[in-house]
């Protein structure tokens, strides 16, 4: 099916079953309705030619992404939304992939767009275009046979490139539509209900959210510009009742309302987790800072579209309140598996590892896509997708995720997860954030070495903290050099550039000797 059908059910008057008086996205004041943004994915259809290579996108959260996204699905194209954070000739180079395009894009990024066959718009042109055109008749706006059951890719959505280089990956209709249909029930929201999303439209949260709120029936309000303050108030004047959140961001949250009394959002019922790895530190204060708030951590990646194992707010609760260390070290998990997704903890031979040992996480299911734009599919033989995730299963099913398989670091044939030395230096009073990696070593092959953020006013020296992480761990496992930062290189969606952190201690370390 036709991922655009979920706003086609949405948009139906209340008697049939939609939820099309109720706003679908922005603020209260101002926001557009759920008929209303059916009209104007219908009027955007229309602009899209159904040849075209691709609709691109390169702007920030909010109507124009929305309605772009329904328009291209409505028409067969692929919809393409590009990280505008990237570099000017980044951009020229990805967009330079889809001739005979249209790019739809914020005045800011106009001058990056290379000129070729594209048909370029300004979101401000895209807008009032498909305002103007919105009048739509019913024989105008029903579905062609081509939109109705697309043969292209409903996404092109570019990986991180935080291990390697940015790739598209392919995301069918199919996979989507599973995703949504067998996690979300259609109609669910109570009216009133809102969520804030601050994570960008490139990112597959961004994707995933808005068809998630929208088949529930939930009004969006995007935070494209986030800090910590924008946040809360945004939560306070909206009524906001769900948030999602990339970790680094709950963890600026946190730093804004520590100190006093719980946070005042008095509607927030709430929030939601994923993107990156969050530091069971970390969110222990978080719970904490909202303590009548629910929590979610989602885990899932773009090649899976969007979460594929969720810890529920009764995991946190349990976990937090019980006194079985088995239960109590599920905060540190990312839940069980959703219904229709099946998982699989192999070694390097692809041999099922037995529960409670660590391995590489495979998964299947009908929404796991796992194929390039020009690599094709990495899925094996039997439809098993390789996350390049290490991780292991406790006896109730909860997953544990250790990092990135070629995070590992390697000292005397140690296998040591870079999350083990971050988790010890977080519990020490002046750290904020940190990241370990493995420096090459003659004797041992890798060393263990840490970059560290301070919480704002806190001091610590480099060998008070290499000391601090040799009284929890054992000495193997201990860093062996620790640097201060001012910032650790992280995406925007929260992911840790571990490359980065790297070469910048191999050079500090080259210094040093």
């Amino acid at each position: 099916m036709n991922v655009a059908t979920i706003l086609d059910m949405a948009a139906m008057e209340s008697a049939a079953g939609g939820h099309g008086d109720r706003t679908a996205v922005g603020r209260l004041a101002d926001g557009v309705g759920y008929r209303r943004l059916g009209e104007l994915a219908d009027a955007g259809r229309r602009e899209v030619p159904a040849g075209s290579a691709a609709v691109v996108f390169i702007g920030q959260s909010g109507p124009a992404f929305v309605t772009a996204f329904f328009a291209s699905a409505r028409q067969g194209v692929p919809f393409v939304p590009l990280n505008y954070r990237l570099a000017d000739e980044q951009l020229r180079h990805l967009v330079g992939r889809y001739p005979d395009a249209i790019v739809i894009a914020d005045r800011r990024y106009l001058h990056a767009i290379p000129a070729t066959g594209c048909t370029v718009l300004s979101t401000d042109e895209w807008l009032a275009r498909i305002s103007t055109d919105s009048a739509v008749s019913a024989a105008d706006s029903a579905p062609t046979a081509e939109t109705a059951a697309p043969a292209r890719p409903a996404l092109h959505l570019y990986t991180s490139g935080t291990s390697a280089a940015p790739k598209a990956a392919l995301l069918h209709h199919r996979h989507l539509a599973s995703y949504i249909f067998g996690s979300v029930e259609f109609g669910s929201a109570a009216p009133g209900e809102a969520a804030l999303v601050s994570v960008p439209p490139y990112h597959i949260a961004g994707v995933a959210n808005l068809l998630s709120n929208v088949f529930a029936g939930r009004r969006v309000v995007y935070l494209p510009d986030f800090t910590a303050a924008s946040w809360l108030e945004t939560v306070r004047s909206e009524s906001i009742t769900q948030a999602m959140l990339v970790p680094t961001m709950l963890a600026r949250i946190v730093e804004e309302v520590e100190g006093g009394a719980p946070a005042d959002a008095p509607s927030l019922r709430l929030i939601s987790y994923g993107g990156a790895r969050m530091h069971e530190s970390v969110l222990r204060r978080a719970l904490r800072a909202f303590p009548e708030v629910g929590f979610v951590n989602a885990y899932g990646l773009t090649e899976t579209s969007s979460s594929i194992a969720v810890l529920g707010p009764e995991d946190h609760r349990s976990a937090l309140e019980s006194d079985d260390p088995a239960v109590t070290r599920r905060l540190a998990s990312v839940g069980r598996v959703l219904p229709g997704v099946e998982i699989e903890i192999r070694d390097e031979d692809g041999v099922a590892r037995p529960r409670g040992v660590v391995g590489d996480i495979w998964v299947r299911g009908e929404q796991v896509s796992g194929e390039y734009a020009d690599g094709g599919s990495v899925c094996d033989a039997e439809g098993w997708f390789p996350t390049r995730d290490a991780g292991w299963l406790d006896d109730d099913d909860f997953l544990f995720v250790e990092g990135r398989t070629d995070d590992t670091i390697i000292r005397g044939g140690e296998n040591i997860a870079p999350a083990e030395i971050e988790d010890v230096l977080l519990r020490h009073p002046a750290v904020l954030d940190a990241a370990a990696v493995g420096l090459p070593d003659e004797q041992w092959g890798q060393r263990v070495a840490a970059a560290v953020m301070l919480r704002p006013d806190a001091k610590a020296e480099p060998d008070e903290l290499c000391a601090w992480t040799r009284e929890h761990l054992r000495g193997s496992r201990a860093a062996e050099l620790v640097v201060i930062r001012s910032e650790l290189p992280r995406t925007d969606t929260g992911k840790l550039l571990r490359r980065q952190v790297l070469a910048d201690l191999i050079e500090t370390s080259g210094r040093q000797r």
